[in-house]
């Protein structure tokens, strides 16, 4: 009868256990890290040191410079990528700057809707009563604001009211009209003189069928007659591509 020989036992086993032990005390500072606020130089002896014990000195975490965040004073990580409401904001805020400066606190204001952010001009600012021309000395107020407005790609409808009281001149037979030109007028201001692209923007006059306040009383009208430039929130942008 044959003799069975037995093959000789495999006694390194324990290095894929021991293996498998190391990739998750890996995995687990990894996820540790990335929950923590960190110390610059602290991370980068971190991420050193894991580079040499697992993978011959290269690191898998990095560079701080390299991380995807930026470090404040304290050491805290904070991300690069700015929201859209923040970038907004941010815009609001030179808005108002250049409002102060200018001298126009009370004839413009600024707001923050779902739509992305309004900068409304009341009527006289823009325009002599019932006409759509811009005012002369506007002008160089109005391409203060589309320096801010070249400087982002968001798309930009500029909106034209009324308050409801009838109009009827040789020149406009309707609010709806005259809202409509004046959108435009300044439309196309903010493209032969602001060198807006004219596919970021476009006009409509709604008349006096969007007001903000009552308008039965004239302090009410005059809140209703107004200019809106409308930077619009990007989550819009498919539906002013269409």
């Amino acid at each position: 009868m044959k003799k069975r020989v037995e093959k000789p036992e495999n006694h390194e086993r324990w290095l894929l256990t021991y293996s498998d032990l190391i990739t998750l005390l890996m995995i687990f500072f990894v996820v540790l890290y990335s929950a923590s606020s960190v110390n610059e130089s602290k991370y980068k002896q971190l991420a050193t040191s894991m580079g040499d014990v697992f993978i011959g000195g290269y690191s898998v975490l990095g560079s701080a410079e390299n991380s995807g965040s930026s470090s404040d004073e304290q050491g805290e990580l904070k991300p690069l990528v700015q929201t859209e409401e923040e970038k907004l904001q941010g815009i609001e805020s030179q808005v108002n700057d250049i409002v102060k400066d200018l001298e126009l606190e009370g004839s413009v204001t600024t707001s923050i809707e779902e739509r992305g952010l309004i900068i409304s001009f009341t009527d006289n600012v823009f325009f002599d009563s019932a006409k759509a021309d811009i005012k002369e000395e506007l002008k160089p107020k109005l391409i203060s604001v589309s320096n801010i407005l070249n400087k982002i790609d968001n798309y930009v409808r500029v909106e034209g009211h009324t308050d409801n009281l009838p109009i009827s001149t040789s020149d406009y037979h309707s609010n709806w009209q005259l809202s409509s030109v004046r959108a435009s007028n300044v439309v196309e201001f903010l493209i032969s003189y602001g060198s807006i692209s004219p596919s970021r923007l476009s006009a409509v006059g709604y008349g006096e069928y969007r007001p903000v306040a009552d308008n039965t009383a004239e302090e009410g009208r005059a809140k209703n007659r107004r200019v809106d430039i409308l930077i619009l929130n990007n989550k819009f942008d498919n539906i002013e591509m269409n």
